[in-house]
């Protein structure tokens, strides 16, 4: 009993203990607070009273200690000379109101040690004010930095939430460690579930890549890949990836679209120019067919009048044969005008300028560029229109490799109601104007078909491809409807 009484009566005593201590420092912190003026305020009147209490007090009880109180002040508001004028201040009043006589032998280690007090307890609390205040600017640093990063994350965060794309990440062991809402949508998975799985259930070509040994190169690259769902269903995919490495091994961070789309489209333009081509040359082929079929027609007819064969069985197989392959050239293969829409024929000019850019680089020739600004939108099939384009500036090329100081201009501009599309070269011009857009030609360097499939396509939606001779080159012009003058 008496051990409780004990432990109570000393947890009592350190609770005063506590409750003293508090209130000392909270006698120090009201003495502190303030505005430089109102401490210097006090540490004056600080000083001037225990002057007079040492002026005052009688007896051998020195009170010079005391001038620690307003140099603890001070020391919070001002600079390290400033301290020094006030310990000098009060060293003189110790000195002036103690007991104790001066002379030169003990007055001045006295006076240098009053003096060395004051200014080090000064200089203390100014360090540590100093310190004091680079601490909390530290401190505001940081929380400003954690406020930032926390905003940056929040940011990154929602990036990647509301990214269409997929997003996932992944260690060295090839499973998922975050996938964001659209990769879960593309494998159609649900939410939150691919997160541990490995990913080369759906994608084998990036487990292998988060596989590679650590000591190999980083990759930051673009690739195309067979995908799988989680349905089994195949599909193809744009991965956009880099590799990087962390304390716990190599990651590969990627962003993946969904490409099938892409490739249906590439795929259904690309059967329709083909079947487009084709019915323009196959046309042509029926043309030159009737042709001959009227030729031979005539021949046939006149030697009938005659009598002389009318009996002959292989004379009359040949004019059977006669009708039935004009009655297969006369089949109609004419292109339908139903594929011509509203484009940007800037962008269009964009894009056929990154595709020409490497072949006019290759073969050194000058390009020059002249567009109307503020162009209108035409009435075209895009990729038709590309595909003429690239005709054009092919033969053009063609024509300037074995010339020196090759030179190409490409100038659009609107004339009425149409849009011009010119190009003109420097190169050895057309020999056969007459001949320029009829098919099977004897000189083409391949089957002749590019100049009459070009014509034929701008043909299809109300467009024009015209020649115009000109000295020392060749000028073509790519004609088409403008929307806004219809």
């Amino acid at each position: 009993m008496t051990g409780v009484v004990t432990v109570t009566e000393h947890n009592k005593s350190l609770r005063s203990g506590a409750q003293y201590t508090e209130m000392g420092k909270s006698m120090l912190s009201l003495v502190h607070q303030g505005t430089r003026r109102s401490v210097l305020t006090k540490a004056s009147l600080l000083i001037a009273a225990i002057a007079f209490a040492n002026w005052r007090v009688v007896g051998e009880l020195p009170l010079g200690f005391l001038y620690l109180l307003p140099m603890l002040l001070v020391g919070r508001v001002l600079r390290p000379w400033q301290i020094a004028c006030f310990a000098v201040l009060c060293t003189y009043f110790t000195e002036a109101f103690d007991v104790f006589p001066w002379n030169l032998t003990t007055g001045i280690p006295r006076d240098v040690l009053y003096f060395a007090a004051f200014f080090c307890i000064g200089l203390f609390v100014c360090e540590i004010n100093r310190n004091r205040q680079i601490g909390i600017q530290h401190l505001h640093e940081i929380e400003k930095q954690r406020d930032a990063r926390r905003e940056a994350e929040e940011q990154l965060r929602v990036l990647i939430e509301s990214s269409p794309a997929a997003i996932v990440t992944v260690d060295s062991k090839g499973c998922v460690l975050m996938a964001n809402e659209a990769a879960h949508r593309m494998l159609m998975l649900s939410s939150d579930t691919l997160t541990g799985r490995p990913i080369y259930k759906y994608f084998p070509l990036l487990a292998d890549l988060s596989q590679r040994d650590p000591g190999h190169q980083l990759f930051r690259t673009v690739m195309q890949s067979r995908g799988q769902r989680e349905d089994g269903e195949v599909f193809l995919a744009d991965i956009c990836f880099s590799t990087y490495r962390t304390h716990a091994g190599p990651r590969l961070a990627a962003m993946i679209l969904d490409a099938s789309e892409e490739l249906r489209t590439h795929e259904e333009s690309n059967l329709h120019q083909v079947l487009a081509g084709s019915r323009i040359a196959v046309g042509a082929v029926s043309h030159e067919i009737r042709n001959v079929c009227g030729a031979i027609a005539a021949v046939h007819q006149n030697l009938s009048r005659g009598g002389m064969l009318a009996q002959n069985k292989d004379f009359e197989a040949l004019g059977n044969l006669v009708l039935a392959l004009e009655r297969i050239a006369n089949v109609d293969l004419r292109q339908s005008s139903d594929q011509a829409v509203e484009i940007d024929l800037v962008a269009v000019l964009d894009d056929f300028r990154i595709v020409i850019a490497p072949s006019l680089r290759e073969e050194d020739i000058e390009c020059t560029w002249t567009v109307e600004p503020n162009l209108p939108s035409v009435w075209a099939d895009r990729s038709y229109l590309m595909q003429v384009f690239l005709n054009l500036a092919t033969n053009s090329v063609r024509a300037l490799s074995q010339k020196q100081g090759k030179a190409l201009s490409i100038s659009v501009r609107t004339k009425d109601y149409r849009v011009l599309v010119e190009f003109v070269d420097n190169g050895c011009g057309v020999e056969h104007p007459e001949q320029l857009f009829h098919p099977f030609q004897h000189n083409a360097q391949s089957t002749g078909l590019g100049l009459y499939l070009s014509r034929a396509f701008m043909r299809s939606f109300g467009g024009e491809l015209r020649h115009k001779a000109v000295p020392d080159g060749a000028y073509f012009a790519v004609e088409l409807t403008a929307v806004s003058f219809l």
